[in-house]
């Protein structure tokens, strides 16, 4: 089973993940102060779901059968991988720093183009990061 986990900063400055799938007619979620907690949260929120359907005698599957797959917002993507340098990700990204910084913290949110660079630059670290070896 692959549940989409999304996570987002809000206004408030804490985080959120939620969820369109669920287990029976439990559905996911979780909060807090970074995406650690958030993730935590919600990982606590598919164990209950499970234990749920569990206790009503209906088949689940397996947690090692269900994937979790997290799709972020800006700020929690760096907030989750805060070992990336901002400033450098931004030039390999060709973005300019100081806005690169506001989409970090999300006082500012970048357009279709701009996001478009940042996911070729993700996927690009990424992809180089997977070839090297030591």
């Amino acid at each position: 089973m692959k549940i989409l986990a999304i996570i987002e900063k809000s206004k408030d400055g804490l985080y959120s993940c939620y969820s369109e799938d669920s287990i029976g007619h439990s559905y996911f979620g979780g909060f807090g102060e970074s995406v650690n907690e958030v993730k935590n949260d919600f990982i606590s929120s598919v164990e209950e779901a499970l234990e749920e359907q569990r206790q009503k005698g209906k088949a689940i599957p397996a947690w090692e059968d269900i994937v979790i797959e997290y799709r972020y917002d800006i700020p929690s993507f760096f907030n989750f991988f805060d070992y990336i340098n901002v400033s450098r990700f931004a030039e390999y990204a060709g973005i300019n720093e100081s806005k690169m910084r506001a989409y970090k913290s999300g006082s500012a949110y970048p357009g279709e183009k701009t996001t478009g660079k940042i996911m070729r630059a993700i996927k690009a670290i990424g992809s180089e990061l997977m070839m090297a070896s030591l």
